[in-house]
């Protein structure tokens, strides 16, 4: 499901998530505030994601050594 978020880059309305609800995530949303950066400019992944990156490294890095 998609929400509303706030692009980092510019600080506009932008979207977050599977891509199928932009629309109607974006339909309260006024064309002057909404972000026009480049697709993933303002996107940094948050705390919540950095476990997962962390998890996987460590995988390839064990079957590197081994």
């Amino acid at each position: 499901m998609c929400r509303t978020a706030t692009c980092q880059k510019c600080g506009k309305a932008t979207w977050a998530g599977c891509g199928n609800h932009v629309d109607q995530v974006m339909r309260n949303v006024p064309q002057s505030r909404r972000c026009t950066c480049a697709p993933g400019a303002g996107w940094q992944p948050g705390v919540g994601f950095i476990w997962i990156k962390e998890l996987f490294g460590r995988r390839r890095a064990r079957r590197r050594s081994q």
